[in-house]
């Protein structure tokens, strides 16, 4: 019998681990990713504005695809050829995952795309391209990225009720994740009673990790500088855990007893999946945002390094419930020190969705570039 790795290992204590990548150079029938779900057991992939343009801007893996896209027409706006080709890219992954999803009955298996980082904060601007992207893509097994913002939420419940799997991304505080979980719930409670099917729908939570840790530990710093207590020390690198953990009893308590009448006519849960798990401080652990979140119900998103990293020297265990009923008083100690959580969190929302929106910006650039390169 063939040994399991330790990303295989983390399925029997309920984490899925999907990769954070995508490139047409991994795709094919006998290519990497095939050869990652075959012999490693991954079962799902994310995609996001900034893994796109590295894939699109940084190689010549697309110009083929570009070429004739623009050979049968060539009055495609930048954004049109981009998610031609992102769609194309797409579709290949949720073919190569489609056993997975077959053999999960649906609970793994997918591939996320993301709606156009400028319509963060446009709810009827997200709908309408998130069921345009669903129609175009006809996979089902993919999940719509939605930025979390606040005028996401509204699109998150509107998508779920249409029928939608989605992905909501860029969450940093455990209130704005409630707000999702229940958008999410209200989407499957309209569908409940219409009298329309809830069993294939699926949708996870995408709560960013690494990024908490990068600026609560650049905060602590300045209050150590300023001549701040050293007690403070001991809170880096562990907010970001502590988050993600109080998060969790959110889920626990919204997915329990109140989803239970849902979950009897085949509803899911909505999965909290861990995101943005490379670690940025050189000073943890390579895997710290993996080995601390382990537990049943949930996605860790991975990008290559820690993915390369983990399957190396990872050693699985239940570690998600360890301390957390302590979670909420180690945040508790942030506050008695003077940082803002929550307006950390919104800081880091409102800075993500830039991120992505110059990542796209840039990648629109690059097949611009592209385009006119080609038809020269």
């Amino acid at each position: 019998m063939m040994k399991t790795n330790p990303l295989q290992q983390l399925q029997t204590l309920g984490q899925s681990i999907w990769y954070d990548n995508i490139q047409r150079s991994m795709l094919g029938s006998d290519g990497e990713l095939a050869r990652m779900i075959r012999d490693e057991g991954l079962a799902g992939v994310t995609s996001n504005p900034t893994i796109f343009e590295k894939a699109i801007g940084g190689s010549n893996d697309y110009d083929a695809s570009l070429r004739q896209l623009l050979q049968q027409n060539s009055q495609l706006s930048n954004r049109e050829l981009f998610f031609s080709l992102a769609i194309e890219d797409i579709q290949q992954a949720a073919d190569l995952l489609l056993p997975v999803y077959k053999k999960s009955d649906g609970r793994d298996g997918y591939v996320s795309l993301e709606v156009s980082p400028d319509l963060a904060y446009n709810t009827e601007g997200t709908i309408a391209e998130a069921k345009d992207l669903a129609h175009r893509v006809n996979r089902p097994n993919l999940m719509i990225k939605v930025p979390a913002t606040r005028e996401g939420v509204p699109a998150i419940e509107a998508l779920t009720a249409a029928g939608i799997s989605t992905n909501a991304t860029l969450l940093f505080s455990m209130e704005r994740y409630a707000e999702v979980a229940q958008a999410y719930i209200r989407g499957l409670r309209q569908r409940q009673q219409q009298r329309l099917p809830v069993d294939r729908i699926a949708s996870v939570a995408s709560f960013f990790i690494s990024r908490v840790d990068a600026l609560i530990d650049k905060l602590l710093d300045e209050k150590l500088a300023a001549g701040g207590k050293p007690e403070l020390k001991t809170l880096k690198g562990q907010i970001a855990i502590a988050n993600a953990k109080a998060s969790y009893l959110v889920y626990q308590r919204l997915f329990g007893e109140p989803f239970a009448d849902l979950a009897n006519i085949g509803a899911r849960s909505q999965r909290l999946l861990w995101a943005s798990t490379g670690v940025k401080n050189p000073d943890y652990s390579d895997i710290l945002y993996i080995e601390e979140l382990i537990g049943l119900d949930t996605v860790n998103t991975v990008p290559p390094a820690t993915y390369a990293a983990y399957l190396d020297h990872g050693k699985p265990s239940a570690t998600l419930e360890t301390g957390i009923k302590e979670a909420p008083a180690l945040l508790a100690q942030l506050a008695l020190a003077g940082i803002d959580l929550s307006a950390a969190t919104q800081q880091l929302e409102e800075e993500g969705v830039k991120s992505f929106d110059k990542s796209f910006q840039t990648l629109l650039a690059a097949i611009e570039g592209k385009a006119r390169s080609l038809a020269a």
